[in-house]
C-alpha cells in the first residue's frame, strides 16, 4: 500500500521501519532546536510531516519502546489516533514519565513514536432494549482471575 506524505520541512524525516516485519514505522523529531521536557511534563513534539492515510484505514501513534522503557517518554495520550480525512502535521504529545527524575531531551531526528497504519470496520450503532447472554456478563475488570 502506497501512502502519500507531504514534507512541511525541509528537516522532516519520512517514517522508516527499522525491519522487514516491523509493524510500526518509526516518526521523527522535526525542531528548529532540542526541546526539554521536564518531569511529568507533556510537550508537542511536531515530525514535519503530513500523511494521506486511505479511507478505511487509521494511523495509530505508538510509543517506541526503547525510548518509553530507557528515557520514560511515551506519547501521553498512550495511542494517537490519525483518521483518514486528517490533513494536517503529525505531532506527538510526549510525556517524561519519570516523575524524580530530570529533563529529558529531544533532538532534531530523534526517533519519537512510531505509526501503524490500520484498516479498521465503521460500526452501525442500534439501540437495543436486550443484549446477547455470554458467560462472562457483566464482570469487568480482573473477572477472570488472570492480570
Amino acid at each position: 500500500m502506497n501512502v502519500k506524505i507531504k514534507k512541511l520541512s525541509e528537516n522532516a524525516t519520512v517514517p522508516t521501519y527499522g525491519t522487514p516485519y516491523a509493524a510500526g514505522a518509526d516518526l521523527y523529531a522535526c525542531l528548529e532546536e532540542s526541546v526539554s521536557i521536564k518531569p511529568l511534563e507533556t510537550k508537542m513534539i511536531g515530525t514535519g510531516i503530513a500523511m494521506e492515510i486511505p479511507e478505511g484505514y487509521v494511523g495509530l501513534v505508538f510509543a517506541r519502546s526503547g525510548l518509553a522503557c530507557k528515557k520514560g517518554l511515551a506519547p501521553a495520550n498512550k495511542v494517537g489516533v490519525i483518521d483518514s480525512d486528517y490533513r494536517g502535521e503529525i505531532k506527538v504529545a510526549l510525556h517524561n514519565h519519570n516523575g524524580s527524575g530530570e529533563a529529558l531531551l529531544v533532538e532534531l531526528g530523534e526517533r519519537i513514536a512510531q505509526i501503524a497504519i490500520v484498516p479498521y470496520l465503521k460500526a452501525e450503532f442500534e439501540i437495543a432494549d436486550e443484549l446477547e447472554e455470554t458467560n462472562r456478563g457483566e464482570n469487568g475488570f480482573g473477572s477472570t482471575g488472570k492480570f
